[in-house]
């Protein structure tokens, strides 16, 4: 029987895994090698995390790993039901509140090391978390597509950790409501939005697949409402932190939020994060994103693989 020691959270409404014991060994001279050691050889252990039986299409895992650049309380690699991420915003927020709760770190700054790079956060007294994100860009604005059963889409692709379509929800006639009674039909607008990102060949740099879409609209309880499909095809539930701050680095760029000022983004459930972005020394464009909410402990748990059990890897698709 094999055992694997995970803590769960959530933060704003979406949850996070971490694995603490039970992992396979990875290697690699730096997270993104072992992230790439994780995605080649250990993708059944993702599977039995992340998915069904013993996970959901909404869960996100976080594998607690030694760091590797230095000054770092921890490494984590983020995965979820279908692959693994290269940040994860409010999975931080919730690693960072696991630690806390085991008593590994107190109210302060802390480092993470990520496959994408260094990420600072801050502890608060009052338990909330405040992720110093890597730097975020927009990479394209006003892209429009052609979206089979939609029309024209137009919308920017930008980078937060995790690369972004972000679309203007108003741009459509009617403009879609974004609660969470029209969590189907906003999956599937979302859902043919990425599949035309996909054949009309527009990308990140490098090539690099964009497999968030972002939907955003005014809503008089906060600055911005969201709705982020993953690449799971399963919606956040919380604000969504790599999103966020690729929508920082928009407005940024737009000249709509100065530096310092607070934005206030809700979720489709109306879970929120409070951002903030600073200037980044280099290239022009780059921003440092600030994001900051809450996550609370849900469970301490093992998870039991045994060998006969026929969904033991968990039900990949």
């Amino acid at each position: 029987m094999h055992k694997i020691a995970v803590i769960d959270s959530h933060t704003a409404g979406e949850p996070t895994r971490v694995v603490l014991d039970g992992a396979p060994a990875l290697r690699g001279r730096t997270l993104a090698e072992q992230r790439a050691d994780f995605s080649r050889h250990h993708d059944a252990f993702r599977s039995a995390v992340a998915c069904e039986p013993r996970g959901s299409d909404t869960m996100v895992g976080a594998l607690l790993v030694e760091p590797h650049a230095p000054g770092c309380v921890a490494g984590m690699i983020f995965f979820n039901n279908v692959g693994l991420l290269g940040m994860c915003g409010h999975g931080t927020i919730g690693v960072v509140t696991t630690l806390a709760h085991l008593g590994r770190i107190g109210p302060g700054r802390h480092r993470l090391d990520t496959p994408v790079g260094v990420v600072e956060t801050e502890l608060h007294a009052d338990g909330r978390v405040t992720v110093f994100n890597v730097p975020s860009h927009r990479h394209a604005a006003a892209v429009t597509l052609d979206v089979p059963g939609i029309g024209a889409v137009t919308g920017d692709v930008a980078w937060g950790g995790n690369w972004f379509f972000l679309v203007d929800a108003m741009q459509f006639d009617p403009a879609p409501v974004l609660a969470l009674a029209h969590v189907e039909a906003l999956t599937d607008l979302a859902w043919r939005i990425r599949g035309a990102l996909a054949a009309n060949g527009v990308t990140g740099a490098d090539g690099a697949e964009i497999d968030h879409v972002e939907l955003f609209a005014p809503t008089p309880s906060a600055d911005s409402r969201n709705f982020v499909l993953c690449p799971g095809k399963a919606y956040d539930r919380s604000p969504c932190g790599t999103g966020t701050s690729a929508k920082l680095a928009c407005l940024a760029a737009d000249g709509h939020l100065a530096a310092g000022a607070t934005w206030v983004q809700e979720s489709v459930i109306g879970s929120r994060f409070e951002a903030r972005w600073s200037a980044l020394e280099g290239p022009p464009g780059r921003i440092v994103p600030e994001i900051s909410g809450r996550a609370w402990i849900t469970a301490e748990a093992t998870l039991l693989l045994a060998p006969d059990d026929p969904f033991r890897d968990g039900i990949r698709a």
